[in-house]
């Protein structure tokens, strides 16, 4: 039986799209199904990216959108993958639109969904001034006064890191904390606060940080805040076919970007703690190479 498409990308985001390219530019029939709701929509601006430092996240991805249609053999349609399974050698998608497609080779470029606390204010500053990444935003508010939301030692690593970027630092432990003593010691000799105070509120203007409100009525003023947050895999197709996760809850790839399901790939957030725009664009490029030598080597 003949395949619909020699590659269905699910995600049309940065790592998705990135992929396309890579494909289309092997002529290589590409169908991308995207959902439009990429992590980064709140993000005013994006960073740390060579020519579109400081663009919107938006306006950068409309032009990769553009720039990947310029290629006859790609097709993009809105929409969300429901269901995967495997017949023979093809692989079937369906969505919720009820259409079904086969594809040789499956990419997964789906991200990953932050778990939110349910702190009123929180969620509507996540990605403008609740974040997640100092080297995509931190430059933007350096020197500033600073808080990190985190507790234990991923709470520890983090104020080490962000220090680099300011001095007034204050750690929100949003209850009893769980560092060691010579942490808590470490911390204190680099004059970073630690507050173990139960957070009540973020006040914020716009999805800018006013201040923090805890619960027993004080408060705190900050500009910035960056948080350590449990995340989910955005799709649950990649388990429903039998790919391995990291302990960390990441799709396990290879150094093909391959899963550990035959044809079955994975690229970009949902494989990596690391999540810039850079590197999701990169690990599209080389999954779309990769996917492609395979297919290559199969024909051949």
């Amino acid at each position: 039986m003949k395949a619909d498409f020699d590659v269905i990308i699910v995600g049309g985001s940065y790592a998705g799209l990135s992929a396309a390219m890579a494909l289309g530019r092997a002529i290589r029939n590409v169908l991308v199904l995207d959902s439009g709701k990429p992590c980064n929509r709140q993000t005013p601006h994006a960073h740390n990216l060579l020519t579109h430092d400081g663009h919107k996240p938006a306006d950068i991805a409309q032009q990769a959108l553009q720039q990947v249609l310029n290629y006859p053999t790609i097709r993009i349609k809105k929409g969300i993958a429901t269901k995967a399974s495997r017949d023979e050698n093809l692989f079937k998608i369906e969505t919720d639109k009820g259409q079904t497609f086969t594809t040789r080779k499956l990419l997964f470029a789906t991200g990953i969904v932050d778990t939110m606390p349910e702190i009123p204010g929180f969620a509507d500053c996540w990605g403008i001034s609740v974040l997640h990444c100092p080297y995509c935003h931190g430059y933007e508010v350096r020197n500033e006064p600073t808080a990190i939301f985190a507790n234990g030692e991923a709470a520890y690593e983090f104020s080490k890191i962000i220090n680099n970027w300011t001095k007034e630092l204050t750690l929100l432990t949003n209850g009893p904390s769980q560092l060691t003593m010579q942490q808590t010691a470490d911390l204190h000799r680099h004059r970073i606060i630690i507050n173990e105070k139960p957070l009540q509120q973020v006040v914020h203007d716009g999805g800018y940080i006013r201040e923090v409100h805890f619960t027993d009525g004080t408060s705190l003023s900050i500009n910035a805040m960056y948080a350590k947050l449990a995340f989910e895999q955005q799709c649950g197709l990649p388990k429903a076919l039998g790919c391995e996760f990291t302990e960390a809850g990441f799709i396990k790839i290879d150094d093909m970007q391959q899963t550990s399901v035959n044809g079955v790939f994975a690229a970009g957030d949902n494989t990596t703690m690391f999540r810039s725009l850079s590197i999701a664009i990169a690990a599209g490029n080389r999954a779309g190479a990769l996917i492609n030598h395979q297919l290559i080597q199969e024909d051949f």
